[in-house]
């Protein structure tokens, strides 16, 4: 009976018509404006922002013209050292001397270059073909220095040329001094393999190191140059460090990829 007079009530009030309707609370519109604001700024954003990649890759600093390993041409004993390791060479510079059962036999450079390894010492013993020396090639002593980085095959196509590339030189603290500023000037077509990268560093180490992930291609980096700095050339501080960097030094190298718009990522 309760329940009935309740409902009969319910009936015998006016309707409230009269009264507003609220559809939300000022919160919640705030907060609807702040997410619209945020998706047109993203929107616009991913159309005209951009942003630039970096691709790691080892390397080392070289004279760009490659090495050669120095072999002896006969077995014996060597008896004398004739050039000192890190020196230049001219061409036909004799560099051992070796005793075999016929005489004296003299080996030498066979273009002029840096000995930059020797291998053989006062009392070994050579076999014919055997390396004795590493000679990276150098045409003239103030040929600028250059950087080749090896790079994974399949990332190859994405380094532009003209690109800039900061070194970190391994001779060099990078936090006291910076790292080494330089350009892609040029791009290798194909994959080297070990045998080559060997053959062009004149290190059998060198060539295992960097085909140790798969066959890498060469970029080769131009260095920016700086006449007022004690290496010659620009860094990512004011002066560098105070002093000279040498060929066949170790480097990795940051290649900074061409920017892109964050909207391609999402286009097929």
């Amino acid at each position: 009976m309760q329940f009935r007079q309740q409902a009969l009530s319910k009936l015998q009030s006016p309707e409230e018509i009269d009264l507003p309707v609220r559809f939300a609370r000022p919160q919640g519109w705030l907060v609807l404006i702040i997410t619209v604001l945020f998706v047109v700024a993203a929107s616009v954003w991913a159309v005209t922002g951009t942003v630039t990649s970096t691709l790691n890759a080892p390397g080392i600093l070289t004279h760009g013209q490659g090495s050669y390993v120095l072999q002896s041409p006969v077995a014996g004993q060597v008896t004398a050292v004739l050039a000192e390791e890190g020196k230049r060479v001219a061409a036909h510079t004799p560099v051992l001397r070796v005793r075999t059962a016929q005489g004296t036999t003299v080996v030498r450079t066979l273009a002029a270059g840096r000995l930059t390894t020797m291998v053989a010492t006062i009392g070994s013993v050579v076999t014919t073909g055997a390396d004795v020396a590493s000679v990276e090639r150098i045409a003239r002593a103030g040929d600028p220095l250059t950087a080749t980085l090896y790079v994974p095959a399949e990332s190859g196509a994405t380094v532009p040329v003209g690109a800039s590339v900061d070194l970190t030189v391994q001779s060099v603290p990078s936090q006291q001094y910076g790292v080494l500023r330089g350009r892609v000037k040029a791009v290798g077509r194909t994959a080297q393999s070990r045998q080559r990268i060997s053959t062009f560093l004149g290190s059998s180490q060198l060539g295992e190191e960097f085909s140790r992930h798969g066959q890498p291609v060469a970029v080769l980096v131009q260095l920016d140059a700086a006449p007022h700095s004690k290496s010659g050339y620009a860094w990512s501080t004011s002066d560098g460090p105070p002093y000279a960097v040498d060929s066949m030094t170790p480097a990795s190298g940051a290649v900074h990829l061409a920017a892109q718009h964050p909207i391609d990522w999402l286009l097929p």
